[in-house]
């Protein structure tokens, strides 16, 4: 029998984005209910993204705001899509994800990033003392270390976190997450939904010096995809003005709230500012159930990733609430319908 690009599951990466007319209250009361309704239809897992200083995304204490999804659901994996170590301690991350995985046994995951997840002078605020991206490996090993059971004579334990299940995954845009995920045997997520160029060589390297370990046995990659649908392919191409238009806004300088839809991308950005959006987020598939079921059937054939995360990031909330719907019916998920 032939690949089924259909047995990939999907998941969801959300940024509790705080849209133009709304505020925290409301973009945190969203998130909640958008993992209840993707939980329904039958995505994998429901991953939160670690940012700050970005008015427009309210997931910025990302290991609270899982507590509060993972309580709010019941079978739905809840983890962070993710967790930018250099910004934290290694103990305190196996701390707040031991707590988690106490709370919550065995729907809990950690991915975790060597970017801030910010500007240089947040950056600095969060961790003012140690420039740590370049401890990144040695951070994630010790990080491990604690979700192991505790040793004899061991002077420092993660209490919670040692001896409980929390699955770590290495996320990456580059070739550097890739090297480090094959070589530590961990499952790896790739940025693709915003930062594409290097998917292809990334997935080469991670499968040809994987070596498997206690914590995976074989590779296993998750692609992100940004996935707009609606009714019509036009009324998706329109709902998708709004990460082109907040993309734009990032590259000026200007990050806020996210912006509403527009009915002329064309005359919101300059030639350039369009080539480099487009660039960015070329790995989104836009438009009606039929259109996605296609553009996704077709991104997995080339792509053979084991999971794809779906990223929606539309300013109604009932579009966003559809257009999760729509995906999950065109991939056929159970629940989906």
């Amino acid at each position: 029998m032939g690949f089924d690009p259909r047995s990939v599951p999907l998941s969801v990466l959300d940024l509790a984005p705080v849209c133009e007319g709304s505020d925290i209250s409301r973009a945190l009361a969203n998130t909640v209910d958008l993992a209840r309704h993707t939980e329904a239809l039958g995505y994998r897992r429901f991953w939160l993204a670690e940012h700050h200083n970005m008015p427009g995304i309210a997931s910025a204490a990302t290991a609270v705001l899982i507590a509060h999804v993972a309580a709010s659901t019941s079978r739905i994996r809840v983890g962070a899509g993710g967790i930018m170590l250099p910004n934290h301690s290694p103990l305190q991350v196996a701390e707040q994800f031991g707590t988690l995985a106490a709370l919550h046994p065995g729907r809990i995951d950690l991915g975790v990033g060597r970017a801030p997840g910010t500007d240089h002078a947040t950056a600095r605020a969060l961790r003012r003392y140690f420039e740590s991206a370049d401890q990144f490996p040695q951070d994630v090993q010790e990080l491990l270390r604690y979700f192991e059971p505790v040793q004899p004579g061991q002077a420092v334990r993660a209490v919670p976190g040692a001896g409980l299940d929390v699955p770590v995954w290495i996320l990456g845009s580059s070739l550097f997450g890739a090297q480090l995920a094959a070589a530590l045997g961990l499952p790896y997520a790739f940025a693709s939904h915003f930062a594409p160029d290097a998917m292809e060589e990334a997935m080469l390297v991670y499968h040809r010096h994987f070596r498997p370990s206690k914590h995976c046995d074989q590779p296993r990659v998750m692609l992100a995809v940004n996935v707009v649908a609606a009714d019509t392919d036009a009324e998706a191409r329109r709902l998708f003005t709004t990460p082109q238009q907040a993309f734009v806004n990032l590259r000026r300088g200007r990050p806020g709230l996210i912006p509403p839809p527009v009915d002329d991308i064309e005359s919101y950005w300059t030639p350039e500012e369009k080539a480099g959006v487009e660039r960015a987020l070329a790995c989104s598939v836009v438009g009606s159930r039929d259109t996605v079921a296609d553009g996704l059937a077709r991104f997995v054939e080339r792509h053979r990733p084991d999971e794809l995360i779906v990223v929606a990031n539309i300013h109604d909330h009932q579009a966003r609430l559809d257009s999760y719907r729509i995906a999950a019916e065109a991939w056929g998920l159970q629940g989906a319908g």
